[in-house]
């Protein structure tokens, strides 16, 4: 299957999202291993919450183990109803873990840069997106750099002044540059860039080649057997998009 120019809209899809989400953090942790000194290692980490069921339906959020629930009482022979019930649903919560990477100095322990891939849930109102909010703050307050890759159409940016719209984000917040970051904005139709991933002062920067990354990852998961590109994605797309789309589909043939 040819490459799709930039981010493949397809795998937003929520069916899809999930298993992507887990892909892409465990290839981003390999591609930068592979270009890391051995002062430094990548760590996988989670955090967990929970989360209402009603909230988390058909959204894709990664890794949700559904709590136990007890068995429904036997009702009893003798009783004598006084008013015909109606089914009625009640949200049911959810412990949700959501994983980031760390980038970690061996010799102390230190957390040098912590790496976010956004999930619908932090781009959502509601539980999901108040926990990570929390998380961001306080990496923000530290000396932690923050680099944030956000890869959804669909929800609400995380605030960043100044920015323009755009499809999708990736945000690199260096420690010692605070409150500035650097933004990197595109489109459906553009490539991923090439993000410096900072370290410790005056060490160099790592780069992270992400369209190399996604292009990996979609190889290795064979999602053109998943994909069904005869039908628009979700979220749908602009005109314009969708006649890069289109071109994209005709150069298959």
């Amino acid at each position: 299957m040819k490459p799709f120019p930039g981010m493949n809209p397809y795998l937003e899809a929520p069916d899809l999202w999930s298993e992507v989400h887990s892909r892409l953090i465990v290839a981003i942790a390999d591609a930068l291993s592979e270009c890391l000194s051995q002062a430094y290692r990548v760590a996988i980490e989670k955090r967990v919450y929970l989360s209402e069921g009603e909230e988390s339906v058909a959204i894709g959020i990664p890794d949700v183990s559904v709590l136990s629930q007890p068995s429904a009482p036997t009702e009893p022979t003798d009783a004598v109803a006084t008013a015909e019930p109606v089914t009625v649903t009640i949200p049911m919560p959810e412990t949700v873990q959501e994983r980031y990477l760390e980038i970690r100095e061996v010799s102390t322990g230190a957390v040098i840069t912590s790496i976010e891939v956004l999930s619908p849930t932090n781009k959502k109102p509601g539980v999901g997106r108040q926990a990570y909010e929390r998380k961001r703050l306080q990496v923000l307050a530290s000396q932690t750099h923050l680099v944030e890759i956000d890869l959804l159409r669909r929800g609400e940016p995380l605030p960043a002044i100044g920015a323009a719209r755009s499809d999708y984000r990736v945000l690199v917040s260096r420690s010692w540059a605070r409150p500035t970051a650097q933004l990197y904005g595109f489109t459906v139709r553009q490539r991923l860039p090439v993000v410096k991933i900072p370290l410790k002062p005056g060490e160099a920067e790592v780069e992270l080649d992400l369209q190399e990354v996604l292009e990996g990852l979609i190889c290795r998961g064979r999602y053109h057997l998943a994909i069904d590109d005869s039908v628009p994605p979700d979220p749908p797309l602009n005109q314009e998009d969708l006649h890069g789309l289109e071109r994209w589909r005709a150069s298959l043939e």
